[in-house]
């Protein structure tokens, strides 16, 4: 009789191990846990979480960028300054990427500039030299690299 016992078919021997280990492998090494850290394993972990944007905070024409700051801010500007600055900062950036300011004057493309932000915070311009055949209406578009609109900044130069 002895020997019945050991003619177990060698398929549900392994079964019985594997299904064994299983069972105790979850049960080992588990403590209960209070009922906020439970809370905190529900929510969705960072990478489930819908993905950052890029965040354009704060976009103005000036005269002049001064330790990232910038000067004298309008929306009309004499020729004789000799040139415009579009300063662009960000606030959210969930990775290094590229933006671009394309200025247009009279609806042409007049430049591009690329220009690389890093996260998570970062402030950048662009400048553009006038001449006397710059006076009119222009616009500058703040596009990231996909080439969508995240601003436009309109602005004049005069007399």
């Amino acid at each position: 009789m002895a020997e019945s016992v050991w003619r177990i078919p060698t398929f549900i021997f392994f079964f019985l191990i594997l299904s064994g280990s299983l069972f105790a492998g979850t049960a080992r090494g588990q403590k209960e846990e209070p009922a906020a850290a439970q809370q905190v394993q529900s929510q969705p972990a960072p990478a489930e979480q819908a993905p950052q944007k890029l965040a354009l905070t704060k976009t103005v024409m000036c005269e002049k960028v001064e330790n990232l700051t910038p000067v004298r801010q309008a929306a009309v500007f004499p020729v004789s300054v000799g040139q415009v600055y579009c300063y662009t900062s960000f606030d959210t950036i969930p990775q290094p990427t590229m933006i671009y300011h394309r200025w247009y004057h009279r609806d042409e493309l007049s430049t591009q500039t690329r220009l690389r932000l890093y996260p998570p915070k970062w402030a950048t311009y662009s400048v553009v030299q006038l001449r006397e055949t710059d006076k009119g209406p222009w616009r500058v578009e703040i596009s990231d690299q996909t080439g969508h609109v995240l601003g436009v900044l309109r602005f004049s130069i005069g007399d």
